[in-house]
C-alpha cells in the first residue's frame, strides 16, 4: 500500500512538472518570444530610402504664312509682299532627389493577433530634450518567424509598416515657412 501511495505521488509530481514546463515561458530549452496579446517586443528601426527623378524637355514649333500680289495697269504697276512668321522654343530641366536614413529602437506592444498567428503591434515614444519634443509612432504586422531570439524585430520585416516621426519646439517652428511666404506661395 505504501509503495502504491509513493508511486501515485511520484507520478503526480512529474505530471505537474511537465505541465508547468510547457506553460512556462521561462523554459530552460527555449527563449521567450512575444506571441500573445499584451506582450512587448523591441523594434529595431533601420530604414534607408533613396529616391531620385530627373526630366529634360525640349519643345519647338515654327510656322510661317506668306502672300504676294501684283497689279499691272497701263499707267503704272504695283506689287507687294506680305509674310507672317512665328517661332516658339521651350527648354526645361528639372530634378529631385531625397535621401533618408533612420536608426532607432522602440518598444512595441502586441495589440492583437491575426487568425494565422501574425502579431499586430503598436508602439509610441515621446522624448523631450531642451524644449524639443519628438514623437515616434510605429504600427504594423509581424510574422512570428521574423521575431529574433532576443525578442526583437527589424522594421523592414514589418508588414504594412507605418512609421511616424514628428516633433515640436523651437527648431521645428523655424523650419516652417512664415505666414507671408505661405500666402505668396498660394498666389504664385
Amino acid at each position: 500500500m505504501k509503495s502504491l501511495i509513493i508511486a501515485i505521488v511520484f507520478l503526480s509530481a512529474f505530471g505537474l512538472q511537465a505541465q508547468f514546463v510547457q506553460n512556462s515561458s521561462n523554459s530552460l530549452f527555449s527563449d521567450f518570444k512575444a506571441f500573445r496579446k499584451g506582450d512587448a517586443l523591441t523594434v529595431l528601426i533601420v530604414e534607408d530610402t533613396k529616391a531620385g527623378n530627373s526630366a529634360t524637355t525640349k519643345n519647338g514649333r515654327e510656322s510661317s504664312v506668306g502672300a504676294g500680289f501684283g497689279v499691272s495697269a497701263g499707267s503704272g504697276s504695283s506689287s507687294g509682299d506680305v509674310s507672317l512668321g512665328t517661332s516658339t522654343d521651350f527648354n526645361g530641366d528639372g530634378s529631385t532627389s531625397r535621401n533618408e536614413s533612420i536608426r532607432s529602437k522602440l518598444s512595441a506592444r502586441v495589440v492583437d493577433l491575426e487568425d494565422n498567428g501574425n502579431l499586430i503591434i503598436e508602439g509610441k515614444r515621446t522624448t523631450k530634450v531642451n524644449g524639443e519634443t519628438q514623437y515616434v509612432t510605429i504600427k504594423g504586422v509581424v510574422r512570428p518567424v521574423d521575431v529574433r531570439p532576443d525578442n526583437s524585430v527589424y522594421s523592414y520585416s514589418i508588414l504594412d509598416l507605418t512609421l511616424l516621426i514628428d516633433g515640436d519646439g523651437t527648431v521645428s517652428e523655424y523650419q516652417e515657412p512664415g505666414l507671408i511666404t505661405k500666402f505668396l506661395r498660394i498666389l504664385f
